[in-house]
């Protein structure tokens, strides 16, 4: 029997490799994180081999994966696949981009808030079943594909479950609310077997890729240092939210699931609570986290050696507790840094419009601009432009490639987990209002600041903590 967490109740329904239903008590202890770098075993039909797996964690973790077959095959284009999506927000645009790839069917919707699922259901066609808790999700063994868009807080927990249940999983950014429990989803996803693809989507984004390659391979403007990121948005005040009483289609105990319990508000749902630290990871990690993949990406970085975060709510005067206006900067050592500076509530950035990550070499730049990029020589001339596709469908098939034919991964569990990390470690930053010190050989870790570490896992609500 596969056990992930317990239920708020003790219990929890799961698959066993048998698909027979079950209700059982998680009673497995935490393990020691494991190490990255382990293999894992061989996987069986519909499930990529023990070659495919290590093929394309290792695609990825050169920041190369691309969006052919690369590495044997175990189904066809003939096996159909089947999907159930969570949460009605992102997820209904996950849900439209599966539901039109070759034989795959959404066969189910869930949210917490009874009105979206519904809605979500309605759209996609007759025979898709919508459903309020997830966990039937987990008690259909014909469903092959979790997708997860729910609010951060849930996402490594159900991501753990869903491998736990035999499901590959498609989970949003972050792929965790914080370190800890990104470091479990990649021993789930190896434990159990299952493929996990992170939603930073410019990973699959052909022409992007390219210029990555380009920057990797070729060198095309020499030795790369720096990554320059800049986002800006016109987000408005959150205002004062009251306590209320959940509306009546919203199961608001479900929708905090592993989170310690907290009075409802009024202004928390369905987006504000991004800016809760208790469910949320601020800016830099609903957004953030899209330019540092990329940023890393193109540098060849992983783990950091510092990490600073000035910023502050400056805007409004409300109940937003993470940062309107950032500068984060993360260093790496003899390899570079990378910097996100952010104006979530001014949409002005210095820059031309689209651009994403500006990269700085030896011997000119790169910038990463809406789907494609753009070169410049050392003098600031620009003498490349390339224009690309994006979308979701190149990102939800690469996931639907990898479970027929074995191809890599554009970002697998581990490959989200640090990107997803370098957001949390600058938020620890804010939090604890310093600059660190980071162990690129032991994932990151903070040293010698027990303030700081003492963010690295959160407080569970009793009987919910993810287990593998």
């Amino acid at each position: 029997m596969r056990s992930a967490f317990s239920s708020r109740q003790g219990k929890i329904s799961a698959v066993d490799p048998k698909g027979v239903t079950k209700a059982t008590e998680a009673r497995e202890k935490l393990p020691v994180t494991s190490n990255s770098n382990q293999p894992p075993r061989p996987m069986n039909l519909h499930k990529p081999t023990r070659r495919t797996f290590i093929g394309g964690a290792s695609a990825t973790a050169a920041g190369l994966g691309t969006y052919t077959t690369a590495c044997g095959h175990e189904g066809s284009a003939n096996d159909k696949l089947v999907v159930a999506v969570m949460g009605m927000g992102r997820g209904g645009a996950l849900a439209q981009s599966f539901h039109g790839l070759p034989n795959v069917e959404v066969a189910m919707v869930c949210d917490v808030d009874r009105k979206r699922s519904d809605s979500a259901a309605k759209s996609l066609g007759p025979k898709v079943q919508s459903v309020t808790d997830f966990r039937r999700i987990l008690d259909r063994p014909d469903i092959d594909i979790l997708v997860i868009a729910t609010c951060n807080h849930w996402h490594a927990p159900a991501a753990i479950l869903g491998c736990a249940a035999d499901k590959h999983i498609y989970v949003e950014k972050p792929c965790s609310h914080n370190p800890h429990e990104g470091e479990l989803l990649m021993q789930a996803s190896r434990k159990h077997e299952r493929l996990v693809q992170h939603g930073t989507q410019r990973r699959s984004w052909p022409k992007i890729v390219e210029g990555i390659r380009r920057l990797r391979e070729e060198k095309v403007i020499g030795r790369v240092y720096r990554a320059d990121c800049f986002y800006a948005n016109r987000r408005g005040s959150i205002g004062k939210g009251k306590a209320a009483a959940p509306p009546a289609h919203l199961d608001y105990d479900l929708w905090q699931g592993p989170a310690p319990r907290r009075p409802y508000r009024d202004n928390m749902l369905h987006y504000n609570w991004h800016w809760l630290w208790h469910w949320g990871n601020g800016e830099l990690g609903n957004n953030g986290v899209h330019f540092l993949d990329v940023a890393r990406w193109g540098m060849g970085v992983d783990y950091p050696t510092r990490v600073n975060y000035a910023g502050g709510r400056y805007r409004y005067e409300d109940d937003q507790e993470s940062p309107d206006t950032s500068d984060v900067t993360l260093e790496f050592g003899d390899k570079g840094q990378i910097s996100w500076r952010a104006t979530s509530c001014s949409p002005f950035q210095p820059a031309e419009s689209g651009s994403f990550v500006t990269f700085t070499a030896e011997s000119g730049s790169m910038v990463i601009r809406n789907q494609g990029y753009v070169l410049y020589d050392e003098s600031g001339e620009e003498v490349e432009r390339e224009d690309g596709t994006g979308g979701n469908d190149v990102h939800t098939g690469n996931l639907v490639d990898a479970i027929r034919k074995g191809s890599p991964l554009a970002c697998d569990a581990e490959t989200g987990h640090v990107s997803s990390l370098l957001c949390h470690l600058g938020n620890i930053s804010h939090r604890v209002d310093r600059l660190m010190k980071c162990d690129p050989g032991a994932g990151g870790r903070i040293v010698g600041d027990q303030g700081a570490m003492a963010h690295w896992k959160r407080e569970y609500e009793p009987g919910w903590e993810p287990k593998i």
